[in-house]
């Protein structure tokens, strides 16, 4: 009589533990994939803001496009009940943006179309993402997240002019 012992599984069940085992490798690679070669970001949360008072003072009391050097800006967006500010933003191809991203009174959505930035807006919570645009046109931005009657009216354009 010998010691050894084995596991005794059905290869019905064998199968599906060798597929599942493959479809959470694919699944690894893929997440890979998407974030190393085609610089997928995940928004993260960058500060905190008080929503009450967030339009009083600091840089959403006058949201809009800041130029840090040629070529490098930040855009301050301050989503609020149906509207977007500012509404029109425009940089010179070739620029990167960075986001800053912001609600001050109920969750919305920020998605600039024809590129990968997609951030959920909670009040509170600013969201910070970085796109870089190499293509001229207009980029339109709306709202991802039903906000109320309203949210058809929320959206925005960013112009890239070579």
């Amino acid at each position: 009589m010998t010691s050894k012992s084995s596991m005794h599984i059905d290869p019905y069940e064998r199968n599906w533990i060798i597929i599942s085992i493959v479809l959470l490798v694919s699944f690894a690679v893929a997440i890979s994939v998407a974030g190393f070669a085609f610089g997928i970001q995940v928004p993260s949360p960058e500060q905190r803001v008080d929503p009450r008072t967030v339009a009083d003072s600091g840089p959403w009391a006058d949201p809009g496009l800041r130029e840090l050097s040629p070529g490098k800006y930040e855009a301050y967006i301050l989503a609020q009940t149906w509207s977007f500010l500012p509404r029109e933003m425009t940089v010179p191809i070739g620029a990167e943006v960075t986001f800053y991203i912001t609600s001050k009174d109920v969750q919305h959505g920020f998605k600039l179309q024809e590129t990968n930035l997609n951030v959920q807006v909670v009040p509170g919570q600013v969201s910070k993402l970085t796109v870089t645009f190499d293509r001229p046109g207009d980029y339109d931005y709306i709202c991802t997240e039903y906000c109320g009657s309203g949210h058809a009216a929320m959206f925005g354009t960013l112009h890239v002019e070579p």
